[in-house]
This record gives structure tokens, sequence and C-alpha cells, in this order.
């Protein structure tokens, strides 16, 4: 055996070993138990996660509405899913977060035909660039308007079908980038951004900071009730979720180290949503954030009031408060 061979070996032995203990310490969704006869709200559940969360579910029985902006895209998945999985139901239903029309007439489908709502999932979501001053349908900043203002006008509107099929959850999906994030009142719009090429995107990081202040409203206002709320974030997950944003060749290259021991694949994380959907252990929790199946302590500290201003300027934007 060639010398070089002795150090070779050992190497990508030892990166396997590490890459394979992160995988373990990601953690995954223990519970196996049936759930014939419970109705899941997927967003997003054509790609990524979304699709992974989809399969897992209705591999355990579950009925699965697949909430998705491209109506041709949630059957192709349904097709790949029914490759593998044949238990379940799968419905695939047209929602465009990025228009409150389609967030009301989805709401107004699933309220007039199905009488019970036992989990609904908030997952979909977009990263795009700022410099691209991409704005929704109804003129708010793309990552504010979609990320959170969809989810919030949605959630709402089903609020009373989740609570008549008590004991029920909400699920939005974060991220730890909301420790990045910062919700400027004066501000929703991003005009006040710098536009210049970052890294960073305070859309998106903003964004998730919403998605973590409503879940901790929602649990306040929700006590008592039924319904369980969690948030949680799924690690860096490798999806579609970035393919609005230009990467170079020599990008891969730079990239490759920190995907290898960070960047789990869409089974790997979906588990927590899989956990905050279905554990039962966390039945008589609510308004928590979870990160690979565990509790997570944010290092962001918000003030209540902001939380509960967010929800009153979010009610008024998406037309629910008129005063």
């Amino acid at each position: 055996m060639p010398v070089a061979l002795y150090v070779i070996l050992p190497v990508i032995l030892a990166l396997t070993l590490i890459r394979g203990y992160r995988e373990i310490k990601w953690g995954r969704c223990k519970s196996k138990s049936s759930l014939h006869g419970r109705v899941f709200i997927i967003t997003g559940a054509n790609s990524g996660i979304g699709k992974v969360t989809a399969r897992e579910l209705a591999r355990r029985k579950a009925t699965v509405i697949m909430a998705c902006r491209n109506i041709k895209s949630a059957r192709e998945a349904i097709e790949e899913i029914r490759q593998s999985v044949t238990t379940g139901q799968l419905i695939p239903l047209q929602l465009d977060l990025s228009s409150l029309a389609s967030v009301r007439n989805f709401a107004s489908v699933i309220i007039k035909d199905f009488p019970k709502i036992h989990v609904l999932i908030n997952n979909a979501g977009v990263f795009i660039p700022i410099e691209e001053n991409r704005t929704t349908e109804d003129g708010f900043e793309i990552h504010f308007g979609v990320n959170h203002l969809g989810h919030f006008l949605l959630t709402n509107l089903l609020l009373k079908k989740l609570m008549e099929s008590a004991p029920s959850r909400i699920v939005i999906v974060s991220s730890t980038l909301h420790e990045k994030g910062n919700i400027e009142f004066d501000n929703l719009d991003g005009k006040k951004w710098s536009r210049g090429k970052s890294r960073m995107n305070p859309g998106y990081n903003n964004s998730k900071l919403a998605n973590v202040l409503f879940c901790t409203e929602l649990a306040e206002k929700l006590k008592g009730t039924g319904v369980n709320v969690y948030t949680l974030c799924p690690g860096l997950v490798y999806t579609g979720l970035f393919r609005s944003t230009p990467i170079k060749w020599f990008h891969y290259i730079l990239f490759a180290p920190v995907a290898f021991f960070f960047m789990r694949t869409p089974t790997k994380g979906a588990q927590t949503i899989l956990h905050c959907a279905t554990s039962e252990e966390l039945e008589n929790e609510s308004g928590l954030m979870y990160r690979d199946c565990k509790l997570y302590r944010s290092k962001k500290s918000v003030e209540p009031s902001v939380s509960k201003q967010l929800w009153e300027v979010s009610e008024q934007l998406v037309g629910l408060k008129t005063d």
C-alpha cells in the first residue's frame, strides 16, 4: 500500500466519523404512533423539508394537505412520494403566501371542505437578495410579506377550526438567524437598508425573528384552548430556499467544508418539524423553540411589548383589524 494511503485513509475515516457524530447530535423524531384520522396542513410541501415532512406524515397514515404556490410542482412531489409511500392521503391545494387574496381563498376552502384540522405547519419561506427590492402582490417587503404576514393571516383565519379540532398544534419554521434580526416598526418595508452586496440578509433575519415573536404572542393568546404553538430551527439544510441567490463556482469550493460538517439533508432537517408536529412529550408545552429535536434557548432577548406591537401592526396590515 502506498505511503500516502496511510495518511489519506485515516483522514477520510476521521472525517466520516465526525460527520456521523454530528448527524446523531442533530436528533431525530422518535414518535412513531399512527396518525390515521389526523389532518395536517404544510405550506411549501412540494420541495425540501416540506416534502420530506409530508412524506413521513403520510407514511404514518396522516391526511396531508400540501399547500403550494405551484400546484403542478405539488402533484409532481406527490408522484415522487408515492414511489415509496402508499399510505395516508396527500391532497394538493394552491396557496400563494405572497398574495393575501390567495391566503384568504385557501383558508375558505379549508374551512368549507375539512371538518377538522389538527396541525398547521407554517414551513414555506423565501430568501432573496435584498438588492432586488422584491415585494409581494400587496406591496410588502418580500421576506416580511411571505415569511411572516402570509402565515400570520393564514393562521388567524384557521384558528377557529384549529380550536374546534383540539388538541391541535401550530408549528412555525423559523431559524437561529432570528438572533441577528431586528423588528424596526418604522422600516418594515426595508427602505432604510443598505443595498450594497452583503452576506447578511436583514429581510430574512427580521422575518425569522417575526416568526419567533408570532409564536410567543400566539401561545399567550391560545392558553387554555387546547392549541399548542411551537417554533423551530431546522438547521442549515440543503434545499431550494437559496435558489434566488447567485452562486459562483468558487463559492462551492469555499463552502465545501462547511457543507460537509454542517449542512443537513432535507430528511435530517425535517426531524425537528416532525418532532414539534407529532411528539407526545410536547403535549403540555407551548410557545417554545426547538432545534435538533430538543428545547432551544434563544440568545435574542426581546421585550414582550415588541411581540404584542408586532401582532397589532400585522393585524392592521393584513386587514384583520381596521380601526
